[in-house]
C-alpha cells in the first residue's frame, strides 16, 4: 500500500509545481489538492485496516500450528512408549520361555535318570532270581533225574495210548542200556504213530553247515528243522530184540509227495564213523541210497563231515561231471552217509531262488519226465516194528 502512495504523489507532484498566477487554475489546484488528501486518507485507511488484519491473521496461524506440533509430538513420544513397552514385554517372555524350557530339560534328565536306575535295579533282581532258580533246578536234578515217557517213541505210543490218545510233540525218551535220557519229537498221527524224528528240514533257517561233532551231538529245534544226532540215534536203534524201519517224506517243489523206506534199519557206533544198514526197499520216490549202481550205493557207507571225511574219494569223486576231493565240501559243507557222493543228501539247503547256486537236498531217483524233482522239504523218522517169532 506503501507503493501505491508512493506512486500516486509522484504522479500528482508535478500539478503542484504549477504556477498559482491564474486564480482558475489557483482553484483547480485547491480542488485537485483536496481530493488528493481525500485519496490519501483513504489509502491511509485501508492500509491501517490491511496492517490491522495482517496480525489477526498470523495470529490464527500460530494459534493453530501450537496444537498441532504438540498433538504429534504427544503421538510420537506415546508411540515410542509404546515400543519400548512391547520390546519389554517380549524379552520379558522370552526370557521366561527359556528358563521353562531349561526347567522342563532338566526335570526330564531328572526323571530319566530315575528310570535308568530303576531299571539297572530291576535288572540286576532278574539276573539274581535267573542265578538262584538255575541253582534251584541244577539241585533239583541232581537229586531226582527226570523220568523218562519210554525207550523210543514207538514205547510210548504202546504203553500211553492204551490209557488215552496221546498228541504229537516232545517227549523224553531213555533207550534201553543208555545211561541218559534225551528230548525228542514224537510223531504220533502219522501212519499209526510212534515215529521217532531223526530229521527235518522245512523253510532252511536252521543251518545244516556243520561239524563233525555237531552232526554226533544233534542241533537245531525240536519242533521245527533239526538233526537228532548220531549218538541218540544209535541208542534208539541198537536195542536189544528190536528192529526199526526207516521212513523218508518227501515234498517237492509244487507240493507233490513221495516216500521211500527200508525196513531192518541201523547203525554201526562212532567207532566205524556210525556207518548205515539199510534193509528192504519200498516207496515211490525210488531208492537213492542205492542208486543204480554199486559206485553210487550208499548203503554201509560211514557218515562224512567237511573235516571228518570218509566219503571215499581217493584221491578224486566225480559228481555231476565235476571232480571234487570231498562231497561235503562240494555241497555246501553238510553231513551224510556219502560214496563217492551218491544220489542222496537229505541234509542239503531246500530249494529256495535265492539261494538257486546252492546244493539242495538231493534223492535223484525221484523223477518226473527225466529229471530230478526239486525237493523243497524232508523228514525222517525211524519206528519199532514187529517181526513175528519163528516157531
Amino acid at each position: 500500500m506503501e507503493f501505491l502512495l508512493i506512486a500516486l504523489l509522484i504522479s500528482v507532484f508535478p500539478l503542484l509545481q504549477t504556477s498559482p498566477s491564474n486564480s482558475l487554475d489557483s482553484d483547480e489546484s485547491n480542488a485537485t489538492l483536496s481530493q488528493f488528501e481525500s485519496i490519501t486518507d483513504e489509502i491511509k485507511g485501508a492500509s491501517a485496516k490491511a496492517e490491522i488484519k495482517l496480525p489477526t491473521r498470523v495470529a490464527s496461524s500460530e494459534k493453530c500450528m501450537i496444537p498441532c506440533e504438540l498433538t504429534a509430538k504427544l503421538m510420537k513420544e506415546e508411540k515410542q512408549s509404546l515400543c519400548g513397552n512391547l520390546q519389554h514385554s517380549l524379552v520379558t517372555y522370552s526370557r521366561s520361555t527359556r528358563k521353562l524350557i531349561r526347567d522342563m530339560m532338566d526335570e526330564h534328565h531328572r526323571s530319566m535318570e530315575f528310570l535308568s536306575t530303576q531299571v539297572r535295579e530291576l535288572m540286576n533282581k532278574v539276573q539274581a532270581i535267573s542265578s538262584e532258580a538255575l541253582r534251584n533246578n541244577a539241585e533239583i536234578l541232581s537229586f531226582k533225574p527226570v523220568p523218562s515217557h519210554g525207550r523210543d517213541c514207538s514205547d510210548i505210543k504202546d504203553t500211553m495210548d492204551a490209557v488215552s490218545k496221546i498228541p504229537s510233540g516232545i517227549y523224553i525218551i531213555q533207550p534201553e542200556d543208555t545211561d541218559y535220557a534225551f528230548e525228542a519229537f514224537c510223531e504220533m498221527d502219522y501212519m499209526g504213530g510212534g515215529w521217532t524224528v531223526i530229521q527235518r528240514r522245512t523253510d532252511g533257517l536252521t543251518d545244516f553247515k556243520r561239524a563233525w561233532i555237531d552232526y554226533v551231538d544233534g542241533f537245531g529245534h525240536l519242533p521245527g528243522e533239526h538233526w537228532l544226532g548220531l549218538r541218540k540215534l544209535f541208542s534208539i536203534v541198537n536195542q536189544k530184540n528190536t528192529h526199526f524201519q526207516l521212513h523218508i517224506a518227501l515234498v517237492s517243489q509244487d507240493d507233490t509227495t513221495a516216500y521211500a523206506s527200508y525196513d531192518n534199519f541201523r547203525i554201526d557206533d562212532e567207532t566205524k564213523f556210525f556207518a548205515i544198514h539199510l534193509g528192504r526197499y519200498a516207496g515211490s520216490a525210488g531208492d537213492a541210497f542205492r542208486g543204480y549202481s554199486q559206485e553210487q550205493n550208499q548203503d554201509t557207507a560211514p557218515f562224512s563231515t567237511s573235516d571228518v571225511d570218509n566219503d571215499g574219494c581217493l584221491p578224486l569223486c566225480t559228481f555231476e561231471g565235476q571232480a571234487m576231493e570231498s562231497c561235503s565240501v562240494r555241497q555246501n559243507n553238510t553231513g551224510w552217509w556219502f560214496n563217492q557222493c551218491g544220489l542222496s543228501n537229505l541234509n542239503g539247503s531246500p530249494l529256495d531262488s535265492d539261494l538257486s547256486s546252492q546244493p539242495h537236498i538231493h534223492w535223484d531217483t525221484w523223477t518226473k519226465n527225466g529229471v530230478a524233482v526239486k525237493i523243497k522239504a524232508v523228514t525222517m523218522k525211524v519206528k519199532r516194528i514187529y517181526i513175528p517169532a519163528s516157531n
